[in-house]
């Protein structure tokens, strides 16, 4: 009697056993194939990211995936795989192949807003639009923009920046990123933190206590001013005691180099102290103090 043997972990060559495991296999390969196929189209196609549940995608993007696809795999396998019926694939594909309807309407739209510097957003155009006497809703503007890439060019304007040169004898930086004191009073760190709130920008100007990292005193207006550091500086004087002359850091910016700044700490007997230039001085807790 002959005996076949088989080795341990593998299929025995030309068994149905094995036949059956392979075709499985190939068939998983494909359908990984597809899987990756369609999460490229995902991206190239529709411009979506890969990410994205294949199931919140529109019919319509579903059809024109599928479109993408048909050369490469039978369409009874795509409609499966992404889960669209026979008759909607149809029916989208009507509406793709039908004339846009908006093909006027993109190009007017399209000339308005290059005409305009890429400026005006869809609120604008509809506005223009109306005045030459072309009624369309908002909405419909607003997707043909979206559509069409018509995007607004937004100026980025830069964080605020109170530096303006060095307009006195430069100030040797004592402070040198110690941030700490052994007694309250003893160190003081100050800057000007711009925010952007829903009624406009506004400028904070605290104090901090390097000693216990509160805030000493703090100002709030809507413009960085000389008056807005200076008063600030008047009010927390006032709560020093006559032994008590604290070390004042700052950064390089106008509002400590003017001599209204300069003959407060001076008549105050307050020891200045200024970091390098370009290096950010970060206040703890100066969010804080605006929710409070």
């Amino acid at each position: 009697m002959n005996t076949k043997y088989i080795t341990p972990g593998k299929l025995a060559e030309g068994t149905d056993t094995s036949s059956d495991e392979i075709k499985q296999l190939q068939a998983q390969m494909q359908d990984m194939q597809l899987e990756i196929n369609i999460l490229k189209e995902t991206i190239n196609v529709i411009k979506k990211d890969s990410s994205i549940d294949q199931s919140n995608l529109s019919n319509r993007e579903k059809a024109v995936m599928i479109d993408a696809l048909k050369d490469r795999y039978s369409l009874p396998l795509l409609l499966n795989k992404l889960q669209l019926s026979k008759s909607s694939y149809y029916y989208q594909e009507k509406i793709l192949s039908s004339k846009d309807k908006y093909e006027g309407l993109r190009e007017t739209i399209k000339n308005l807003f290059n005409e305009n510097k890429a400026r005006y957003g869809y609120r604008r155009i509809h506005a223009l639009l109306k005045r030459k006497g072309i009624i369309v809703s908002k909405k419909i503007v607003r997707r043909i923009m979206k559509e069409e890439e018509l995007i607004v060019k937004i100026k980025k304007t830069g964080k605020y920046n109170s530096y303006a040169g060095e307009i006195t004898p430069p100030v040797d930086n004592i402070v040198d990123r110690n941030f700490t004191a052994i007694n309250p009073n003893e160190k003081w760190l100050t800057d000007i933190t711009e925010f952007a709130i829903p009624a406009g920008k506004i400028y904070l100007s605290p104090i901090v206590d390097c000693f216990d990292g509160l805030l000493v005193s703090w100002n709030i207006d809507t413009s960085p001013d000389s008056n807005h550091v200076n008063s600030m500086l008047d009010s927390v004087v006032q709560q020093l005691k006559p032994t008590e002359k604290p070390l004042l850091h700052s950064d390089r910016g106008v509002h400590y180099c003017w001599h209204g700044w300069i003959n407060r700490m001076n008549g105050y007997g307050l020891t200045r102290s200024m970091s390098k230039r370009c290096v950010p001085l970060i206040i703890p807790h100066a969010k804080e103090c605006l929710e409070e």
